[in-house]
């Protein structure tokens, strides 16, 4: 038994002393307490916070990382949010190691979730994406592996719902995106000095969705989906992000059903 009395075990010779009926009867009261009461019961209970889970990187706490070596993740505090923290984080072995982070914009009307946004309403959507190349019209940072596209004036991004090309890049662009539903990627050259390519409804696109999801440079504020960090934060992450260590990057929020650690 686990009570501190009932684990005791005392001499004679201490017991004889005990002459006060008062004490005896104070002692034989704790001894039944001690049987009687069960250990759960007088524990202190344990902190949420001293949760063994509570101390781990936040990739070991989440449910996927997309089975790579390296994870982007950018974190906002509610789907509200225009602004929050972006990380990237190498794994060695079995333990997550944060490598750097940057403050990180979102969209102009915050997040939503990946799975039902819609295309046109300027919030970013969360999720867990692979991160299929990267561009720029800067050259790329010394050391980048990344498949990276240099930005020339015939490059776009077609938006188009009715084009076959909806959700690439195009050079130049076709005839079946419309001008005035692409995005001509020369006509940003501080947003797009340097971006990746986040894989939202990118493999097999669903119209109406939203195209156009990158990590990109900051502007004047907030963006129109996009995510967006300091320059020298862009630069670092496409000089970090190793094809063979299948990249990705997490969006989400702090708690809830948009919660980084559900994906």
């Amino acid at each position: 038994m686990s009570g501190s009395f009932g684990d005791a075990r005392y001499p004679a010779p201490y017991i004889a002393v005990m002459t006060s009926a008062r004490t005896l009867a104070a002692a034989a009261c704790a001894a039944v307490l001690a049987l009687t009461v069960p250990a759960s019961a007088v524990a202190v209970p344990r902190s949420p916070a001293a949760s063994p889970a509570a101390g781990q990187p936040l990739p070991t706490r989440m449910a996927d990382t997309g089975g790579g070596s390296q994870l982007i993740t950018a974190r906002a505090a509610s789907l509200r949010s225009t602004t929050g923290t972006l990380s990237w984080w190498q794994r060695y072995g079995s333990r997550w190691h944060r490598v750097g982070t940057a403050p990180a914009r979102f969209g102009a009307n915050g997040l939503a979730e990946g799975s039902s946004r819609e295309q046109g309403t300027s919030t970013t959507p969360t999720g867990l994406y692979d991160l299929p190349f990267a561009f720029g019209l800067k050259a790329a940072p010394a050391g980048t592996a990344i498949p990276y596209r240099p930005v020339r004036a015939t490059s776009w991004w077609c938006q188009d719902n009715g084009s076959a090309a909806y959700n690439r890049w195009v050079d130049p662009r076709p005839r079946d995106c419309a001008a005035q539903e692409a995005e001509r990627l020369a006509d940003y050259p501080v947003q797009y000095g340097r971006a990746l390519v986040v894989g939202f409804n990118y493999h097999r696109p669903v119209r109406g969705r939203g195209a156009g999801i990158f990590l990109h440079v900051d502007g004047r504020g907030a963006t129109a989906g996009c995510v967006s960090v300091p320059a020298r934060a862009m630069a670092r992450i496409v000089a970090w992000v190793r094809p063979a260590a299948r990249p990705h990057i997490a969006i989400g929020t702090d708690s809830g059903r948009t919660g980084l650690t559900r994906y």
